[in-house]
């Protein structure tokens, strides 16, 4: 026999094969056929697989939404271009738009140190994607792509072997000369072996879920702690921020809507209410006798800012935290507010916001 012969007869005898299970198939879903079912173990062990395998694409996916050009390039074997991320990209323009308005107003400071902050928020993010992709992404994609396209080869292997197998049944039940059915009682007993075999081979892979349930662990802890070395850092930065710019109260924080009144940082609110405030180093804090001798005079004085202030309209003068101006009383002005003077620039200031100096 030539090779190309021994090929046909392969490829006749695997066409017959097929037919035979499709037959069996149709047969089944009509009705007209029995079917041999798995035991419930197996059974069992086919159905935790599988949901194994949907919920990891579920997580996978999910979990990649935010590197998903970064796994491309993966997949094309290329390293993917450094982009700035979000955080990343509003800290720049934030950090622009301070420089635009001016390092030495208020809110160009604060939009400054806002935009650094959220810059190295954007670093910590990547780091999180990084140690993610590594720890936790990767090791699940490893079960779907490797182990998981085994067990659903094998999988495929056993229902064609249930198929042959109760194939062979129907032909046994079939058959009625005494020599067809002997043949077909040794096809029975060859296609059984065949089936027994591939479902033992088909249980010991699917038990070996249990150790991957026990791995998807560990890398969902590394996950976990990514993620709280991440949120950790996000939260020391902003309380950093928080005490660069300083605590404002709400009604700071709405001085847009402010007419006369004059906002009161909360480290003050008590100290305005009180006669004196002590004085030490030289610097005498404001109190109410302090300001009201500065109303009555006609002369000016110098005043340290406590705090950051956003003028509210053109009338008044931004201030910004430590930094010395000149203050005076102007006739009419309402008694919460004092004239500043820094260079050319003039405007109202709250008096809460200053310490006079000696």
């Amino acid at each position: 026999m030539n090779i190309m012969d021994f090929n046909m007869k392969k490829l006749a005898a695997d066409a017959g094969t097929f037919l035979s299970r499709a037959v069996q198939f149709t047969e089944e879903k009509l009705g007209q056929a029995e079917k041999t079912e798995l035991d419930a173990h197996l059974e069992n062990l086919l159905s935790k697989a599988e949901c194994t395998k949907i919920w990891t694409e579920k997580i996978m996916k999910q979990t990649e939404d935010a590197r998903i050009e970064e796994f491309v390039y993966e997949k094309l074997d290329r390293k993917a271009p450094s982009r700035i991320n979000n955080p990343e990209l509003l800290g720049q323009y934030m950090i622009d738009a301070g420089t635009e308005f001016g390092p030495g107003t208020a809110y160009g400071n604060a939009l400054i140190k806002c935009g650094e902050t959220q810059k190295r928020i954007g670093t910590a993010d990547r780091e999180l994607i990084q140690t993610s992709a590594l720890n936790f992404l990767t090791p699940l994609r490893n079960f779907i792509e490797g182990d998981y396209k085994t067990i659903a080869k094998e999988r495929k292997l056993l229902q064609n072997k249930r198929l042959d197998l109760d194939a062979a049944k129907t032909r046994l039940k079939k058959a009625k000369a005494a020599e067809t059915r002997s043949s077909s009682e040794q096809e029975l007993r060859i296609t059984q072996s065949e089936f027994d075999r591939q479902a033992e081979i088909t249980r010991l892979l699917l038990e070996g879920i249990s150790s991957t349930h026990a791995h998807h662990l560990r890398c969902l802890n590394d996950f976990v702690e990514a993620q709280m070395t991440y949120y950790a850092q996000c939260y020391q930065y902003m309380l950093d921020l928080q005490k660069q710019l300083g605590s404002f109260p709400s009604s700071y924080l709405s001085n847009n809507n402010q007419t006369s009144g004059t906002p009161v940082p909360s480290s003050l609110a008590n100290a305005v209410g009180s006669p004196a405030v002590a004085s030490t180093s030289g610097i005498v804090i404001t109190s109410p006798s302090n300001l009201s001798d500065l109303k009555e005079s006609s002369g000016s004085r110098k005043a340290r800012v406590l705090y950051d202030y956003d003028a509210a309209n053109s009338t008044e003068l931004s201030l910004l935290a430590d930094e010395v101006i000149t203050v005076f009383s102007v006739v009419g002005m309402d008694s919460d507010w004092l004239m500043g003077e820094r260079g050319n620039q003039k405007g109202k200031v709250p008096i809460t916001y200053l310490e006079l100096l000696n």
